[in-house]
């Protein structure tokens, strides 16, 4: 399952990855302040310096020279995109440590206008700006790790991001705080949601392994094993 993009009056269907594909359904955006909670990453020491750049309207993670590229196209709200991040994602961190594979997120922020509110769009700002503070990997894990439990929640306000960098050691500074407050990479926010459309990719995550999408089903970008095993099937570990 994952999550679509919307077109007027109607869900538009989602580039599968394998079989049976759902999308999540747009509502009236909810109380961000009954459900937004920081919770810890699960086991962030792996993230801790990966080096992350930012390549256009992508955030490229990992050694510039790595034979392999995996594209991971996400939106902060959908929550298909937070199982997958602790779930199949959890496989790229040691491929990506040991120079073999660099990651480019494409973030993608359509949920705003399929549920409303601005959530998606303020943790892509974030998202961005971490880059410049060198933490991009870590804060990338805590925002979703503090996703609500109901997408409809518009939860990302720039207060709780805040409280989110709060989390992830030596993030939070004068320059930091200002970009999340000003919303000083919203341009940048819409060149990716542009790429993300240009790219084709109607539904997050989508994740693509050296020009191809990840095979295995839909269900394999779920687990931590799965995923590995989809890698190796692309010539990854």
């Amino acid at each position: 399952m994952r999550s679509a993009v919307r077109g007027a009056g109607a869900v538009a269907l989602v580039l599968a990855l394998g079989a049976g594909v759902a999308a999540c359904s747009g509502g009236a955006s909810g109380d961000a302040g009954a459900a937004a909670e920081v919770r810890a990453v699960a086991d962030p020491g792996g993230l801790a310096g990966l080096p992350a750049r930012v390549d256009g309207a992508v955030v490229t993670v990992g050694d510039e020279d790595a034979p392999h590229t995996v594209r991971v196209y996400e939106d902060a709200r959908c929550p298909y995109c937070k199982k997958f991040e602790e779930g199949g994602a959890r496989a790229l961190v040691g491929p990506v440590a040991d120079g073999d594979v660099k990651v480019e997120y494409t973030i993608a922020s359509f949920l705003d206008k399929n549920l409303g509110g601005s959530g998606s769009v303020n943790a892509a700002n974030a998202l961005r700006a971490s880059v410049d503070a060198g933490k991009f990997p870590e804060f990338h894990a805590a925002v979703f790790a503090s996703q609500p439990a109901d997408e409809s929640v518009d939860a990302y306000t720039n207060g709780f991001l805040l409280k989110i960098a709060d989390k992830v050691d030596g993030l939070r500074s004068g320059a930091f705080d200002k970009a999340v407050n000003d919303g000083s990479y919203v341009k940048w926010v819409g060149d990716a949601m542009r790429a993300f459309r240009d790219d084709g990719v109607q539904g997050t995550p989508t994740v693509v392994i050296d020009g191809k999408k990840a095979g295995g089903g839909e269900d394999a970008m779920y687990g931590q094993a799965s995923f590995a095993a989809v890698l190796k099937d692309a010539g990854i570990g």
